[in-house]
């Protein structure tokens, strides 16, 4: 009968022998599961930058011509804090660039590191969080609320500053909602693990693999 020490110390010489050719096995899939969620974030990054730009350009227009051509006051009035709101968002459109992009070529040049792409990855993925953080809205409430006080007080239209108001923040999120969130996808297939037998502690990570022809577990120690 063979006792529970040398049983754990056997297993431990197994996996540090497997280790090297398993993680050898594992990175390439892995690299190439960091490239392609990047590819598409690029492409997502592009439509999006694209899409709001031209959003905010075309609102920007619209309020400027009817600060001057509407024939109503209150219109007027409502065109002329919407010319501020649309410069701003405009502004910040040009300003503040999604990550994804540069991150691919990064990526690229980094010449197949592991370690170096799990690393962008990470901050890619935290970019992405930080970028629907709370901290994230705090413009967009400032600039809204400072519009429909604009409105609601400064004109004596309550209703509708409270429209301007709820409208921009509506927007604001929407544009927040609809960036990117490849990173955070691909770095969540890999989930910690920890395994232990008797005195033997092994500290990795784990990924369900599933696809058309087949089902499996890989790991990463």
């Amino acid at each position: 009968m063979i006792s529970p020490r040398p049983l754990a110390l056997l297993l431990a010489l197994l996996l540090c022998t497997a280790a090297p050719s398993a993680v050898a096995q594992s990175a390439q899939p892995e690299f190439e599961a960091y490239q392609s969620a990047l590819e598409r974030g690029a492409r997502q990054a592009n439509v999006w930058q694209a899409s709001w730009t031209g959003i905010y350009a075309g609102s920007l227009a619209l309020n400027a011509y009817q600060a001057s051509e509407s024939d109503s006051r209150d219109t007027r009035y409502d065109a002329r804090v919407g010319v501020v709101k649309s410069a701003l968002a405009l502004g910040g459109m040009f300003l503040d660039r999604q990550p994804h992009p540069g991150a691919r070529r990064e990526l690229r040049d980094g010449e197949g590191d592991i370690e170096g792409a799990r690393r962008l990855m990470q901050a890619v993925a935290e970019e992405e969080r930080q970028r629907r953080s709370l901290e994230a809205r705090l413009g967009s409430l400032a600039v809204n609320t400072a519009a429909g006080l604009l409105i609601g007080v400064g004109d004596g239209r309550g209703r509708d500053g409270a429209i301007n108001f709820a409208t921009g923040m509506l927007v604001s999120e929407l544009q927040l909602q609809t960036q990117p969130r490849q990173a955070t996808a691909a770095i969540n297939r890999f989930q910690p693990a920890r395994l232990s037998l008797g005195e033997l502690h092994l500290e990795g990570e784990y990924a369900l693999l599933v696809a058309p022809n087949q089902l499996g577990v890989t790991l990463r120690y």
